[in-house]
């Protein structure tokens, strides 16, 4: 038995990097319930890896996307108001620091490094938002990835804490002005888990392994623990669930 369905539904997924990211297992997961699914793809060394499971699922739209290029996600949304005319799911998994500012001591980050960080991982959130927001005139969903670094300190996590924190501030301030117009907006928040992004992160396999000695299921969350989430998350029968930083991680959060 079917429990929610979000057959007939739009969803922008971005950042699928490989079949390792957590924007898979979401889209994957969307698809599974019946979206229609855009997905994006880095620059054409990405596409390569992108675009075959973008295809396998069926996308409807498999498009560029560095948000760090003027115009690029102006284009994206400017193909889906062509192609559907409306949106009804963002999802929204990117992050970026520089290596030399994410390895050293927040107290040292550069200031350039800062700013790029904040503006690919927040900010460009913040933007996909406002371009969702006329496309989402019966209401939608807006989604981001965080992680518990962002409220405590994670050894190795350095900088990108207090970009996430910032990150689920925006959440928390666009659920609250998009909430009447019934766009929910939401961070989801696994624990550690392998994906290509996280493997940038000092001593990552260790924190790996004390995270699933940790958590009271002694069980790492995995994508597609993410994607189910999402996925209802997504559905008409989570219409009434915003602004929340959402813990999938297998109560690891919980435990002092």
């Amino acid at each position: 038995m079917t429990v929610f369905s979000l057959e007939g539904r739009t969803a922008l997924v971005v950042g699928v990097a490989n079949d390792q990211s957590i924007a898979w297992g979401c889209a994957r997961a969307l698809h599974a319930q019946g979206a229609k699914l855009a997905i994006t793809y880095l620059n054409e060394k990405a596409e390569k890896h992108v675009r075959p499971l973008a295809e396998a699922l069926g996308a409807e739209l498999i498009l560029p996307l560095d948000v760090a290029r003027p115009g690029q996600l102006e284009a994206v949304f400017a193909a889906i108001t062509a192609h559907w005319g409306r949106l009804d799911t963002l999802l929204h998994s990117i992050a970026f620091c520089p290596r030399e500012d994410l390895h050293g001591r927040v107290v040292d980050c550069s200031a350039e490094g800062f700013g790029q960080a904040m503006d690919i991982s927040v900010h460009s959130f913040l933007r996909m938002i406002r371009l969702a927001e006329p496309l989402m005139a019966r209401g939608g969903t807006c989604m981001t990835v965080s992680f518990q670094g962002s409220g405590k300190v994670v050894e190795h996590y350095n900088i990108m804490g207090p970009v996430k924190a910032a990150l689920e501030s925006v959440v928390r301030y666009a659920a609250a002005e998009l909430g009447p117009k019934g766009i929910s907006v939401h961070a989801l928040s696994p624990g550690p888990l392998r994906t290509r992004a996280a493997s940038g992160i000092a001593e990552f396999d260790e924190l790996l392994d004390a995270a699933a000695e940790r958590a009271p299921t002694h069980m790492l969350a995995t994508i597609e623990d993410v994607g189910a989430y999402a996925a209802f998350l997504a559905s008409a029968e989570a219409a009434n669930v915003t602004g929340g930083v959402h813990a999938i991680d297998g109560g690891y959060g919980i435990v002092g």
